[in-house]
């Protein structure tokens, strides 16, 4: 295999602004429409060197407070996974729903919204230094068609398709080695651990993230495709016996479908 590119370090200067973005919602949907989510893609694309510092859900004052509460926050997630997805810095951002405690009443537009708050970098290229290879980036050099590495330290939110913050610089190392593999193709697979049947499809959700932020963040889906095999393979037998064989079995893997 061809030797890998060593990523750049860019060493961005101190200079900042603060902006604030709306996204606005229909009427009892979780998710942006069509033309607030256009806007969102757009003002992403021009402010990748933001730092996110609060993203805060609201909703209009139909319906009960407690449900209001709920919709906002699954607003402010959806914004939040988006940003995520899309490789903006969300790590230990304030992310929380205020329901429908500023609304102006009725079903005004106006308050299905979220509020994404950032603070604009002027970056320069002040100097550049190179970054060590990580250990994915060894396994990858010396791997060959049908191998399997698992993802480690790559975590998820309990039953959930979510990574956790402090486990984001993983999927952007596997980003960077896909970029600097130009013909490397490869399979996302999800497992489980604990239960034989994956009620809640979470391996697949998994194996289904990972693939989604390579794709939206440029790599072509030909060199990607993704599966869950539940706990049909799991590492240590099911019931296991520890956490330590827990975490084993509750994993993502890739798999080599080419390389140089």
């Amino acid at each position: 295999m061809k030797n890998l590119l060593l990523l750049l370090l860019l060493l961005p200067l101190t200079a900042s602004t603060q902006e604030k973005f709306i996204v606005y919602f229909d009427f009892d949907v979780a998710e942006a429409n069509p033309s607030s989510a256009k806007d969102l893609k757009l003002w992403i694309d021009a402010n990748k060197n933001a730092e996110v510092l609060q993203i805060d859900g609201y909703a209009d004052a139909v319906g009960t407070d407690a449900y209001n509460k709920e919709l906002s926050e699954k607003r402010a997630a959806y914004v939040y996974r988006l940003l995520r997805a899309e490789g903006l810095d969300v790590t230990g951002i304030r992310q929380q729903g205020f329901g429908e405690s500023v609304a102006r009443g009725g079903k005004s537009p106006q308050d299905r919204k979220v509020t994404v708050v950032i603070k604009k970098l002027q970056v320069e290229k002040a100097s550049v230094a190179p970054k060590p290879e990580t250990k994915l980036f060894g396994a990858v050099s010396t791997a060959k068609k049908g191998d399997k590495l698992r993802l480690s330290n790559l975590n998820f939110y309990d039953k959930s398709d979510v990574v956790l913050p402090q486990c984001e610089p993983v999927l952007r190392e596997l980003l960077a080695i896909m970029q600097a593999n130009p013909n490397l193709k490869i399979d996302i697979q999800g497992h489980i651990c604990c239960q034989e049947i994956d009620v809640l499809d979470v391996a697949n959700k998994r194996a289904k993230a990972v693939h989604r932020f390579l794709e939206l963040n440029g790599i072509a889906g030909n060199r990607i495709s993704y599966q869950s095999f539940g706990s049909n393979r799991p590492l240590y037998k099911i019931p296991e016996k520890n956490e330590e064989e827990r975490v084993a079995n509750r994993r993502v893997e890739i798999e080599i479908l080419e390389i140089d």
